[in-house]
Parts: C-alpha cells; sequence; structure tokens
C-alpha cells in the first residue's frame, strides 16, 4: 500500500490545498515534503513549471480510497528516513502556460529549416512581451540566412524599441533564449521594430564616414561613446577598408567604447 501522493498546483499553498480537497484532510493536519516549488520560467512567459509536494499519508488512512487516484497521481512508498514539514512553505509565483495561445496566430507559420517549436515559441513569447507594453502590434516571422527574424509592426514603436534601443536589446536576447532553450545547434535570432534595424543602420554607417572625414582632418582620435555590439560591429564594416582609418573597442561589458583613430597621426590598435 502507498505511503505518499505527490501533489502539483501553480505553488506549494495551492499544491496543499489540492491534497486537503482530495485526501478530505485539514491542511494543518497534512504533512508535506516539497519537491518542487515551481517556477515562472522568462517573465512568466515561458518555460513555467509547477509546485510539487509529497504528503505523507496517516497510517489509519483507508488505503482503499486512493487505488482509484493511482492513475492521476504519482504514488510511491518512500523510505523510513525521509523527513517531512507541516509547516506551509513561501509561495512560489508561476503563470500556467497557456497552450491555447499558440493557435492564437497561427496563420503566421515558421519557416521549414528552423525547428518549427522553437521558432514558435519565440514568436509567441515575443507577441506576450510586445502586448505588455504596447497595444495594436503585430509580430511576425520570417527566415533570413542564418537567421529567424521576427518583426514587429504597429502599437508604439519607441516604448518597444527603447533608448538607443536598449529595450530592443533586451527583448531580443529573451526571445534568442526561448528559441533556443532545446536547440544543441544555436540558432541566431533577430528582433526589429518597423524596420528600425536598417534605418539605424544606415544612420550609423553614415555617422562613421562623417567621424571618421573629422577624425582625419584633425588628426586626433574620436570616441562614439558606449555601444551595443550589434552597432559597433556596423561602425567597424562601415570603416573598415575606409583609407588612414583603424576602429577599436574599448571597455567592458556589453556596452562598450568605440574609437575612431587616424592613422597618419601616429595611433594604432595597440
Amino acid at each position: 500500500m502507498p505511503d505518499s501522493l505527490e501533489f502539483k498546483a501553480k505553488n506549494v499553498d495551492s499544491a496543499v490545498e489540492k491534497a486537503s480537497v482530495e485526501l478530505k484532510m485539514p491542511k494543518e493536519e497534512i504533512k508535506y515534503k516539497v519537491l518542487s516549488y515551481g517556477s515562472s520560467g522568462i517573465f512568466g512567459l515561458s518555460g513555467t513549471k509547477k509546485a510539487k509536494i509529497r504528503v505523507k499519508l496517516p497510517e489509519d488512512m483507508p488505503r482503499d480510497e486512493l487505488k482509484a487516484q493511482s492513475a492521476e497521481f504519482n504514488i510511491e512508498t518512500l523510505p523510513a528516513s525521509e523527513n517531512y514539514d507541516s509547516t506551509e512553505a513561501t509561495n512560489a509565483m508561476v503563470i500556467e502556460n497557456e497552450e491555447p495561445l499558440a493557435s492564437t496566430h497561427s496563420q503566421d507559420q515558421p519557416p521549414d529549416s528552423f525547428p518549427a517549436e522553437s521558432a514558435e515559441s519565440g514568436r509567441i513569447v515575443l507577441q506576450r512581451i510586445v502586448d505588455a507594453l504596447t497595444s495594436d502590434a503585430k509580430v511576425s516571422l520570417e527566415e533570413s540566412g542564418d537567421r529567424l527574424c521576427f518583426n514587429v509592426d504597429g502599437g508604439n514603436a519607441g516604448i518597444l524599441i527603447g533608448k538607443r534601443g536598449q529595450t530592443l536589446d533586451a527583448i531580443q536576447t529573451i526571445v534568442g533564449k526561448v528559441v533556443n532553450k532545446r536547440n544543441e545547434n544555436r540558432i541566431r535570432v533577430q528582433v526589429d521594430i518597423e524596420g528600425y534595424l536598417a534605418t539605424r543602420k544606415e544612420n550609423l554607417e553614415n555617422m562613421a564616414i562623417r567621424l571618421a572625414e573629422k577624425a582625419k582632418k584633425i588628426g586626433k582620435p574620436i570616441s562614439l561613446g558606449q555601444m551595443n555590439a550589434y552597432d559597433r560591429r556596423i561602425v567597424h564594416i562601415a570603416l573598415k577598408d575606409y583609407p588612414e582609418i583603424l576602429t577599436r573597442s574599448r571597455g567592458e561589458g556589453s556596452l562598450r567604447k568605440l574609437v575612431i583613430f587616424p592613422k597618419k597621426s601616429g595611433y594604432s590598435k595597440k
């Protein structure tokens, strides 16, 4: 006969409440061991897990009543050394994973060359983030070379992009982690807001050339200040073959400074 039952719910308190109802026991009399407090995943949007408890059954409880529950709950006999706690545990904030949402935007199918499940998970999470920040915005998905490109149209683009694109960078990081959660081969992910990246690229290239000419003219290096990796790469490539100019990133972390050096003044990359 089983000595315990396991119960799952969105948090530990709910699991205890569920055990109380199923076993017809007052909550304060239930002795249990917390197996998992659950988690809300990435901002409660993906990878959520339910809390799980293992309840020790009273010795005088009729076991016949539990046979019908064995198909629903994971029942096992525990060693006598297991420790149980009858005190209530702290709530774990968990947002249930709403599977029906996956079919809400089924008209936008991910490209066949990438794992469909990963691509769709990324799109669903991005749509939820966008909906939390603005309204009337729609996410579409397309394949571009070796990467998945998520495009957002509508809504308040300024809020989604943020200062210097920092909000957009954070959103892209989250979506990238969701897409690559279960993939052995990393998938490159790009999130764009109403063509912002193309406009940003053109502006950075024009600025890089203008500042390169200035650096050559005054014979002194010019710093562009802190920039993210995407922006720095654009400037490096734009000035890669530019006459008498060197570029170098300085500092640590994701936001580093980019400096343009005029070669003729004796500056070097070292």
